[in-house]
């Protein structure tokens, strides 16, 4: 799939903001004992440990809701959207771009937005997605630049669509409920179907 940058400006890849507070103590930690080896290396390092040691909340049962990449990497649990918030901020940490990008799936009661991450590695020429929403029994997320292996595939018969504006920051509508929901309940109730 071609992504296309919401920005020009590669620059607003790397750019912290209210969600990606790359510069924040518990983001710069968490950074510091990844794998600090060329940016493939890294990358890869960042991607396992959103996915494998930050909680996806609705396999576990957890009711909190974070959205900042500073408390999902302290409280170490979040949706999709919180996770890929991390790993952005994890990447732009050390300098490699990154964006938020979305899905609508129909894989429950109703169509929700699915939370990704698009990379972009010195010298490669395109944006890789990757998804480190967490892996359980059907799920198989995988890191790799060179074939995508996200979560699901999106099922057109199903009215899913990949979207493939890449964004700088979470648009305005996801942070809006990921900010203002009380718990993950009420969270799944306002998160919007579709961009």
């Amino acid at each position: 799939m071609e992504l296309t940058q919401q920005s020009p400006d590669i620059e607003a890849y790397l750019a912290a903001d209210e969600a990606i507070d790359h510069g924040h103590p518990h983001v710069e930690e968490a950074a510091a004992r990844l794998v600090l080896a060329a940016d493939s290396a890294y990358a890869h390092a960042a991607f396992d440990f959103v996915r494998d040691t930050i909680a996806h909340s609705a396999d576990t049962g957890d009711e909190r809701v974070t959205w900042r990449a500073s408390d999902v990497l302290a409280a170490r649990t979040g949706i999709c959207h919180a996770k890929s918030i991390a790993l952005a901020a994890l990447l732009r940490a050390r300098g490699i771009p990154a964006d938020l990008c979305y899905r609508r799936l129909a894989r429950g009661a109703k169509p929700m937005l699915h939370g990704l991450v698009a990379l972009r590695l010195p010298g490669a020429g395109r944006w890789a997605r990757a998804d480190p929403r967490g892996n359980k029994p059907g799920v198989d997320a995988q890191f790799s630049v060179e074939e995508e292996r996200l979560a699901w595939v999106v099922r057109t018969e199903f009215n899913e669509v990949d979207y493939s504006v890449v964004y700088a920051a979470p648009p305005e509508v996801l942070l809006h409920a990921l900010k203002n929901a009380r718990d993950r309940s009420e969270l799944w109730r306002n998160l919007p179907a579709g961009l």
